[in-house]
């Protein structure tokens, strides 16, 4: 698909694809060897920082992020469009817990980000947007609660009552990626400031909590299929207990919190779709070159013709996940979020869904190896299935877009 890309997408995609060859896939091993001697699990292995400065060397940094702002005289952004970003985000895909670290496009940090540069001060966007654009701290997005629905933003329980200049911050979280990272310095915590108010959308609020601030806990790393995603910081269980901090930590105004999330969502959920579609690739690759490489019953895996269908039905569904992540890409930029809310919540649906098939086939192709440590698959089929979950299950994108359609006959 070359031809749909402008120049500049084309330049980057070809120093991006080198980046990865001689850099990221061969770090691979040394990440897993460094980590396995480290101190403790969270460390940040030496590799990713010599990643993540040849990744600057090259230009291909914070290529998520749209707009340019970055304080005074601070890192910027990339200035790419969605569409634009798209096919770099799925090659980042091909190694999920390495390149999209070292490009300084990972997730949550990305959200955090875009949120920090669309509705905070200049004050919390020199404290914070600015370091993380520079890649010298991470942050973490709790909003999940683990004692009620969190797929229904408004049942949020924690609470952030006002007391005098400051807010006073109480609840439970957990699933909170990167609270684990040793380089994680805020939270975004959302949680009620209206409790009771009238309007169930507008009872939330977002502030910004120190990692370090006075009653703070990060109380354990939650398990995901058994791993713990030790790159990217885990996904901690997190209790705030009065937690104070000053009232202009409060990000955007109060009651605002729903619709911030839901801002912040929008990007993040085509991200991860942009991504899903590497990750299917690089199963795809690794399912060809096992099939010509290992015989069973007397001929290569190759030419059994289950493994045909296999082979086919994945890149048949590839090639149509890339084109609704591409026109969902387009529609971000050329009529905004709000616009986009069918296709945005189609790739949601699909794409976990359909990738998480393909990553199986591979597996199956594999036998024992495909649930190994000696492959990728296991844990890449892990994080797919997880997206059916994460930012919303499957079952809410359905039912919201299935009513929007409904809408058109009633």
């Amino acid at each position: 698909m070359d031809f749909a890309y402008d120049a500049r997408t084309l330049a980057l995609r070809e120093s991006l694809l080198a980046f990865m060859d001689e850099h990221v896939y061969p770090a691979e091993a040394v990440a897993g060897e460094q980590r396995a001697k480290a101190a403790s699990p969270w460390d940040v292995p030496p590799v990713v920082e010599e990643l993540k400065a040849e990744a600057r060397r090259r230009g291909l940094w914070n290529l998520f992020f749209t707009d340019e702002h970055g304080g005074a005289g601070g890192p910027r952004g990339a200035g790419l469009t969605n569409l634009q970003y798209a096919p770099l985000a799925e090659i980042t895909g091909r190694s999920p817990q390495l390149a999209p670290l070292a490009l300084n496009c990972a997730a949550p940090d990305t959200g955090n980000m875009e949120l920090l540069a669309q509705f905070g001060t200049e004050e919390q966007r020199e404290r914070w947007l600015t370091p993380l654009l520079a890649g010298e701290i991470r942050s973490a997005f709790a909003m999940t609660e683990p004692d009620v629905a969190s797929s229904d933003a408004t049942n949020i329980e924690t609470r952030i009552e006002r007391d005098g200049g400051d807010y006073v911050i109480t609840g439970r979280k957990w699933y909170i990626s990167g609270a684990l990272h040793p380089d994680c310095r805020v939270f975004i915590v959302m949680g009620k400031t209206d409790p009771d108010g009238a309007d169930v959308r507008r009872q939330q609020s977002m502030v910004l909590v120190p990692r370090d601030a006075p009653g703070v806990e990060v109380r354990r790393a939650m398990q995901v299929y058994g791993y713990e995603d030790h790159y990217h910081g885990g996904h901690a269980e997190v209790v705030l207990d009065r937690v104070r901090v000053p009232a202009a930590n409060l990000v955007g105004e109060e009651g605002g919190g729903f619709a911030i999330a839901q801002a912040r969502l929008g990007p993040g959920r085509i991200h991860h779709c942009m991504r899903l579609i590497g990750m299917a690739e690089r199963a795809i690759e690794l399912m060809c070159r096992r099939a010509v490489a290992r015989e069973a019953f007397g001929k290569p895996l190759a030419r059994q013709g289950v493994v045909h269908e296999w082979i086919a039905d994945s890149r048949v569904a590839v090639e149509q996940l890339r084109l609704l992540v591409l026109k969902t890409a387009w529609l971000m930029d050329t009529v905004g979020n709000r616009g986009t809310h069918t296709e945005i919540q189609a790739i949601k649906i699909a794409t976990p869904r359909a990738v998480a098939d393909i990553i199986d086939k591979a597996v199956q192709l594999h036998g024992a190896g495909g649930v190994s440590q000696d492959f990728p698959l296991a844990e890449l089929w892990a994080a797919a299935r997880t997206l059916r979950l994460a930012d919303g299950p499957d079952e809410v994108h359905q039912r919201s877009l299935a009513r929007r359609e409904l809408k058109r006959y009633v």
